[in-house]
């Protein structure tokens, strides 16, 4: 009896791991058919053309999550476009946690950029290059956001925390549900070297790939939480923090990799940095 229960935990956790179907989990928003779900709903493509980009969303909302997403970048020259993928809420005064891949001319490396916005405002830009080709084969990207911070990593590796300040008056989001999102679209006019480099139509379609969409998260549905105070075991994520070899790993990606960083750009900020970035 104990080995049949055993069993059926076990398949029952099994299928709880292998539930992540874009089919199910998934909303192709905008495109006109430029995104696809394919492979019985195991990936999912984005296509850019000179008439319209795409974009998906998730049918369910979330309050505090660990959401991790496997993406194969536009290959070849893909400066101009922008492949986002990104948390947010509704409304005038929304949240935001942004990943945006800003495409290059061939041979040159993606940029990564990433924001947070809390009621609306930014303002909290960090770029880096990568350590290795995300056009070649497919990279996980993951937001782990919990009310101590959020952590931007890429397969594993931090690359970016964005603490809980609320003490010192720095806003956090915490308080409004947010979406999934990714869209594919052109952006010539900013994206590549500050829209030096324009978008080569000849290209087209330029296509980004995901798969492995795992939302490890609070649903949050009609005014609650699908977490349960009662068992806080089970969402361990609600309170992870980075351990010393995490932090050492985040160190090395923001001293070798990272292109810029608001909290050193003095030139923007002449009354004075904002806040988080002199707290200790």
């Amino acid at each position: 009896m104990k080995v049949s229960l055993l069993l059926s935990l076990l398949l029952g956790f099994a299928l709880v791991a292998s539930a992540a179907n874009f089919n199910q989990d998934i909303d192709v928003t905008w495109g006109d058919g430029r995104g696809k779900i394919l492979d019985n709903g195991q990936l999912l493509t984005l296509s850019l053309d000179k008439f319209s980009g795409s974009g998906f969303q998730s049918k369910n909302e979330y309050l505090f999550g660990k959401i991790d997403m496997n993406v194969k970048l536009v290959p070849g020259n893909s400066a101009g476009t922008v492949t986002t993928y990104y948390l947010r809420s509704q409304g005038s005064t929304w949240d935001e946690i942004d990943f945006e891949f800003l495409g290059n001319l061939s041979g040159d490396p993606y940029t990564i950029h990433t924001n947070v916005y809390c009621g609306g405002k930014g303002d909290r830009e960090q770029q880096f290059h990568l350590w290795f080709d995300p056009t070649k084969d497919f990279h996980t990207y993951s937001v782990l956001w919990n009310p101590q911070r959020i952590i931007f990593s890429v397969d594993g590796t931090p690359i970016r925390e964005f603490k809980n300040m609320e003490s010192i008056g720095v806003p956090f989001p915490k308080s409004q549900p947010m979406r999934v999102y990714s869209s594919l679209w052109n952006a010539d006019d900013w994206a590549t070297r500050g829209g030096l480099i324009k978008t080569d139509w000849s290209k087209a379609p330029f296509t980004a790939a995901y798969r492995n969409y795992k939302a490890d998260a609070c649903v949050w549905s009609s005014g609650k939480s699908s977490c349960s105070s009662s068992s806080p075991s089970r969402n361990s994520w609600l309170s992870q923090e980075l351990d010393i070899g995490s932090q050492q790993r985040l160190k090395w990606v923001q001293k070798n990799y990272m292109i810029y960083n608001y909290c050193a750009d003095t030139k923007r900020f002449p009354q004075g940095l904002p806040k988080e970035c002199t707290a200790r």
